[in-house]
């Protein structure tokens, strides 16, 4: 934990909160923080600053905080996400949090079980707990926005051309394009489409291309879904 990420009901007072859950654990027991410490501190989908020690005991701890400067900058990356296995859910939200993706788009595609929708990953606390671990490694507090859209073709005829109005639409996919993203303005935000496990399929790939996206590849090593995001991500934000 880099960063002290706190809610709306940890506040006691304008200025001062209270933690007793697994912050609380993690500032006593890991951090072994003593009365009057600062750390770093900041507000889910506010400021940052930091929190002082005041008063602590077995069941909890009160801090003074004080939030006056803005989050780091945004990654101007939308993410269009094939939907991943769920085993791998847990790490691929931490990694999109902590490098500053603030859109996420989970999509149907041909080589997705049907059966990985119904994960409990994707319930909204599950997937939030492992987004704010993100923010947290980051020292970052703009939650990303995740939306789902289970039948590919509505999504990709009828969603995707208002989603990549004013952004550079890119489709990886392994065997096709030039190599990665070496075209980009990083200057201007995005939108990145990336396929499960295999890649698209040849339908998908034509539906991305009629809808304005360019295709790039990695090279000739074909990475896993949890390998690729890092190194796509890496490629937009250095």
């Amino acid at each position: 934990m880099n960063l002290l990420l706190l809610h709306a009901c940890d506040f006691i007072a304008p200025e001062r909160v209270r933690i007793d859950d697994y912050r609380f654990i993690h500032l006593k027991k890991i951090i072994k923080i003593v009365t009057g410490e600062r750390i770093k501190a900041g507000l889910l989908n506010g400021n940052i600053g930091y929190a002082e020690v005041e008063q602590q005991n077995n069941e909890y701890i009160e801090l003074t905080v004080k939030l006056t400067e803005q989050p780091p900058a945004v990654l101007n990356v939308h993410l269009v996400l094939a939907l991943p296995r769920p085993k791998m859910l847990k790490r691929i939200f931490q990694t999109i949090s902590a490098m500053g993706v603030k859109q996420l788009s989970l999509i149907h595609s041909a080589r997705v079980e049907k059966s990985y929708w119904q994960t409990p990953w994707l319930q909204a606390d599950k997937m939030n707990q492992h987004l704010i671990l993100g923010l947290e490694q980051a020292q970052d507090t703009i939650l990303p926005q995740v939306n789902f859209y289970q039948r590919f073709k509505p999504f990709v005829e009828d969603v995707l051309p208002g989603l990549a109005i004013g952004r550079q639409a890119v489709a990886a996919h392994p065997g096709h394009g030039d190599f990665c993203l070496q075209q980009v303005n990083r200057q201007q935000p995005v939108i990145l489409a990336v396929g499960p496990e295999g890649g698209f399929s040849d339908y998908e790939v034509n539906k991305f291309t009629q809808a304005g996206f360019n295709q790039c590849q990695m090279g000739e090593r074909i990475l896993r879904v949890e390998n690729a995001i890092p190194v796509l991500l890496g490629r937009l934000l250095y």
